[in-house]
């Protein structure tokens, strides 16, 4: 971990893109795109990364985030720490994508910073471009969703909701509150541990009242194997969770535009509506030199980050093969020149040229992307947590204590960097010794 920090504060010299090769853009920082960037060779392109977050935030735990559990600069990472990290620099412009022209082959973009007054436009020409901006939240067309409701996909939406219980937790302390006002403002689809562990110890007159209700609409509380839903659900049981399976939410009271933007462009895509139809390679279907990856691309998977890190993996080893075979086939070309002029040496030049068509044809043969699904991890309250692990052949399903450490030890091996590993490892320690902050910001 001491090396980490010091790769991470030392990084080595960069060298400069070679302006005569081509310009790669990526568009978004998002897991699809910064697991692109971390395994891409950007000695072979010229990389340009354009997005309006400049960070890249490690959604798996973004749910502690609303309760105090963790701090939400903990699972960011700066876009910019990590190009710093690549053998060739790499530009990136904190910006909004408003249009791609597929035809010209430039994307417009324009600056969001706060500082300027006005909108600045202006158009960045590419010749491979990567489409992973991501998608909107979805809500399935229920009334009232989008106006009284809380989504949990960016920090702005893990502090909203922080903020948004804390509020019910005050309101429901106030003097005089009638008992139908604490039962209202406590009932809750959240953690049941923020307020068994914290809220019981600080405002214990009213703590008895709070309630959890989880409302799913499938026939089962989550994806796992029969033996993880009954543990899951009994657990949920013992921490008085209201389940309601089989459960179609019809309304709610009070109390990207990259992708449609090209999808208008590309008739092959007239018939996609979640967003940008991808062939098995991800290239983009109706077009060339473009590809898209994570929740923005269509390509029969869910959109989870597991798959778009995969999709991102996939991409850079395919543009790492493009670049070495555009290389090799050069050397090729070079080599049959010079056969023709010196025919004293074409024993070795003819070696040589057969050498480079071997590696030629192994860098060719790259296999279309196909997602392999490790499994999945659930924490379910009370320092539990459910795991349905890939293991060789087969599947591993686990649950209970161990299982927990198992999902800490995993999601801090899967953080990006030392840095967010040592905060995320910090924060733990914090709400565990000291409780979780109960402050409303």
């Amino acid at each position: 971990m001491g090396y980490g920090v010091y790769q991470d504060r030392h990084p080595e010299p960069q060298v400069e893109p070679d302006p005569t090769k081509k310009t790669l853009v990526i568009l978004g920082t998002g897991w699809g795109s910064v697991s692109l960037l971390k395994r891409l060779d950007t000695e072979n392109y010229n990389v340009i990364v354009i997005s309006p977050r400049n960070y890249f935030l490690f959604t798996p735990l973004l749910p502690s985030c609303t309760t105090g559990t963790i701090e939400h600069r903990s699972i960011m990472e700066p876009i910019r720490t990590i190009l710093r990290q690549k053998k060739a620099s790499v530009r990136f412009y904190e910006a909004e994508a408003s249009s791609i022209d597929p035809d010209r082959k430039v994307v417009r973009i324009f600056d969001v910073s706060e500082v300027r007054g006005d909108i600045t436009e202006t158009e960045v020409p590419y010749d491979m471009l990567v489409v992973g901006v991501g998608a909107e939240n979805a809500t399935f067309g229920i009334s009232g969703v989008r106006e009284h409701s809380c989504f949990l996909k960016e920090i702005g939406d893990a502090q909203k909701i922080r903020k948004r219980i804390m509020d019910c937790v005050e309101t429901a302390a106030f003097k005089d509150q009638s008992p139908e006002e604490i039962n209202r403002s406590f009932t809750w689809s959240s953690s049941v541990d923020f307020f068994e562990e914290d809220i019981k110890k600080l405002v214990p007159d009213i703590s008895d009242r709070f309630r959890v209700t989880l409302i799913e609409a499938l026939p089962t509380s989550c994806p796992c194997s029969k033996q993880l839903i009954e543990y899951t659900e009994s657990t949920f049981k013992e921490e008085k969770i209201n389940i309601h399976t089989k459960t179609v939410v019809k309304k709610v009271n009070d109390k990207t535009v990259e992708a449609e933007d090209l999808m208008s462009r590309i008739p092959a895509q007239k018939d996609s509506r979640r967003g940008l139809a991808v062939n098995e390679y991800l290239v983009v279907q109706g077009t060339r030199d473009i590809w898209a990856v994570g929740d923005c691309a269509v390509a029969g998977y869910a959109p989870t980050a597991q798959v778009a890190s995969q999709e991102g993996t996939f991409l850079a080893r395919l543009f790492n093969n493009m670049a070495k075979t555009e290389a090799l086939e050069q050397n090729i070309s070079q080599l049959s020149s010079t056969l023709n002029l010196q025919p004293g040496n074409s024993a070795a030049i003819s070696r040589e040229i057969e050498q480079y068509e071997r590696q030629l044809r192994r860098i060719k043969d790259v296999k279309p992307f196909n997602y392999s699904h490790q499994g999945s991890l659930a924490y379910i309250g009370s320092d539990k947590a459910v795991a349905d692990v890939t293991w060789f052949n087969g599947n591993v399903a686990a649950a209970g204590s161990l299982t927990y450490l198992f999902w800490r030890s995993a999601y801090i091996s899967m953080c990006f960097s030392t840095r967010n590993r040592l905060l995320v490892i910090n924060d733990w320690f914090k709400s565990k010794v000291f409780g979780r902050d109960l402050s409303r910001e």
